[in-house]
């Protein structure tokens, strides 16, 4: 009921709802409150098929994208796939130099939402330059830069990405470096400071993006 109640609110308000952390609508990890961490647990399987049944039996139109991002069990991917879910490809996860990645560009597939990065990672900016220059020699090798500086390149080719919706983080479109970053993960302070102001939007990045966009078939 919880979960029914908790989409219909969204339902409402947004065009496509993300399920943050959808493996665990496979199993969760049940520790006892009386334990002062989480080492002390055990799996707990969750009827997961017979909830999103339930979700898209109540709401036709329902846009659902799972965060399949961490360990990825078949069972997670069977059921992320039966109910045609799209998954999350984030490029700044593609460069380990392994050839069969599956953030890599050449991997993705059209049911899904690519990301230069999510809100738990560096400004794309920021994650470039803290890079090796092995590691961005290989990025150079896997995109295409066209003269331009970053975050464009990652930019553009998650525009140019067959998957069918690109999500780009305002930090980005702006060009802002590793201080405007919104979220670390596993820290607890200066977090989700960040703000944008309309002031930093000028007529070259308007022109420039509406331009990027046309070309790469976005809107």
């Amino acid at each position: 009921s919880w979960w029914i109640e908790r989409v219909r609110t969204q339902y409402e308000l947004y065009d496509a709802i993300r399920i943050d952390h959808f493996p665990g609508l496979v199993r969760y990890w049940e520790i006892p409150a009386s334990e002062a961490t989480a080492e002390n647990g055990q799996w707990v399987s969750v009827p997961g098929r017979h909830l999103l049944k339930i979700l898209t039996r109540l709401y036709p139109n329902l846009q659902l994208i799972a965060e399949d991002l961490g360990t990825i069990t078949p069972e997670i991917l069977a059921l992320r796939d039966e109910f045609s879910l799209p998954g999350m490809l984030v490029l700044q996860f593609a460069f380990d130099g392994s050839e069969d990645n599956p953030y890599l560009p050449k991997h993705h597939t059209q049911n899904s939402v690519v990301y230069t990065a999510t809100h738990d990672n560096n400004t794309t900016l920021g994650w470039y330059n803290s890079l090796t220059d092995e590691t961005k020699s290989y990025i150079s090798e896997c995109i295409d830069f066209d003269n331009e500086e970053m975050p464009w390149p990652m930019i553009r080719t998650a525009l140019e990405s067959q998957a069918n919706l690109a999500m780009l983080p305002m930090q980005d479109i702006l060009g802002l470096g590793e201080g405007h970053r919104m979220n670390t993960p596993g820290t607890t302070e200066n977090n989700w400071q960040w703000r944008f102001k309309w002031q930093q939007i000028d007529d070259n990045l308007h022109a420039k993006f509406s331009s990027l966009l046309k070309s790469c078939n976005r809107k």
